[in-house]
């Protein structure tokens, strides 16, 4: 299984999901060797084993660096390109550069390449690296299927399959329509529909999703099978927790991106401060509407209701859900969004979007169209003013939740696998 980050050290609900699903999967006896390009040492290994790819000695060549960085177009021309340059003279250069990719690609054999494994400007040629020595990893481990989770190790998955001719399944947490909208990174939509066209079988964490896949990717409705995600039921003993304010607590908690909707988050706790003023705001996490929604939010002359936690992890992200009166997931397009199951275990009453993969497994929530303020900031309302709406919310939500155990989701995950090895 090729990841890109497990807890504790964790960006979003891809870490936290794949973590849900590997110890679903051992539970039903299913062996994991998860690889992953940096780990720190202190991931639980409980359930999986846990290949460190930086440890990893590297047996590549120029061919399969040039395979690689064909498939994925990957051209980095310098900044000292010459205005106005004839055709001819722009495809030389830009020959050039591809050549000495290649070479800078190309990890010398017996090396090692040390991975960041976070998501910073070099992320692309750590993408391709991650391959290279993906090809290595499988050729000295014994295992059955491969599984990739999301773009990022979609061509390690593709360049294990090619050495080792097992079958691949890749898992689609989020398509670049949902990071992006139509404004697309046509690189990492390349990579996507490789990934999927190489896979014997695509996982999809909602049929919204699936459909994102079938229509705009091309991909044989036949190949590509739903499996919702689920959530941890682990205690985290959060209950003891005092708040030091004695006001309502309405919270977000996510990246702060367009695909999360904050903004309208923002115009509708605006909406909510008109009618009640006991009540303050929180989004937690980062993202690069940061700052667009700091100065919103003082423009609406909330911000001394509004709070900004930046990113949490860990046990902080379950005391923000035991301070919280009201969860709040506006999602302009989510694939499944794990967080409001973690809210609902919490016993949080919950408002999500309709435009929202949980939103096909949840019924005990609030579902409001991400784009529909007035709904949002109506649900808000409601569920800080009438006490009984809120217990019924909370009470029923909690008893959903519960039944969403990642070992059913591994249950069919482990289906899939024997059907792509024939068992």
């Amino acid at each position: 299984m090729f990841g890109w980050e497990f807890p504790p050290h964790i960006s979003g609900g891809l870490g936290t999901a794949c973590f849900g699903l590997t110890r679903g999967l051992s539970s039903l006896g299913t062996e994991v060797l998860f690889v992953m390009p940096s780990a720190s040492g202190d991931e639980d290994q409980s359930s999986v084993k846990i290949i460190n790819a930086s440890d990893v000695q590297a047996e590549t060549d120029t061919k399969e660096a040039s395979y690689l960085l064909d498939k994925v177009e990957y051209v980095r021309i310098g900044s000292n390109l010459v205005p106005y340059l004839d055709p001819l003279s722009f495809s030389e250069l830009v020959e050039d550069q591809k050549k000495l990719q290649i070479e800078e690609c190309k990890i010398t054999i017996g090396s090692r390449y040390k991975f960041s494994g976070k998501y910073g400007s070099n992320l692309m040629e750590e993408v391709a690296r991650y391959a290279m020595i993906a090809a290595q990893i499988a050729l000295k481990n014994r295992f059955d299927v491969i599984h990739a989770h999301d773009w990022l190790t979609y061509l390690a998955g593709v360049a294990a399959k090619r050495v080792t001719g097992k079958p691949l399944v890749v898992h689609m947490h989020a398509t670049e329509f949902d990071r992006s909208g139509d404004n697309i990174n046509t690189l990492v939509y390349d990579i996507e529909k490789l990934g999927m066209e190489m896979a014997d079988r695509v996982i999809t964490v909602s049929n919204l999703t699936r459909n994102i896949v079938i229509n705009k990717y091309g991909i044989p409705p036949g190949k590509v099978i739903t499996v919702h995600n689920a959530v941890d039921l682990k205690e985290h003993g959060s209950d003891s927790i005092t708040r030091g304010v004695p006001e309502s607590i309405v919270t977000f908690l996510g990246r702060i991106t367009f695909q999360k909707g904050p903004e309208y988050f923002i115009e509708a706790a605006a909406k909510v401060l008109r009618k009640k003023n006991n009540v303050r705001f929180v989004m937690a996490g980062s993202g690069d509407l940061l700052n667009r929604s700091i100065r919103r939010a003082a423009r609406l002359g909330i911000s001394s209701r509004f709070h900004f936690t930046g990113f949490l992890k860990g046990t902080d992200v379950q005391k923000m859900f035991a301070y919280s009166d009201v969860y709040v997931m506006p999602s302009v397009s989510e694939p499944f969004g794990i967080s409001p199951l973690e809210a609902m275990r919490a016993g949080v009453p919950t408002i999500i979007s309709k435009q929202s993969g949980v939103s096909e497994v949840l019924n005990h929530v609030i579902k409001v169209d991400f784009w529909d303020v007035d709904a949002l900031a109506d649900s808000i309302y409601a569920l800080l003013t009438y006490p009984a709406l809120r217990d019924m919310v909370a009470r029923e939500g909690y008893e959903e939740v519960n039944t969403l155990k990642w070992e059913n989701a591994a249950r069919q995950v482990n289906e899939i696998y024997y059907r792509v090895t024939g068992r």
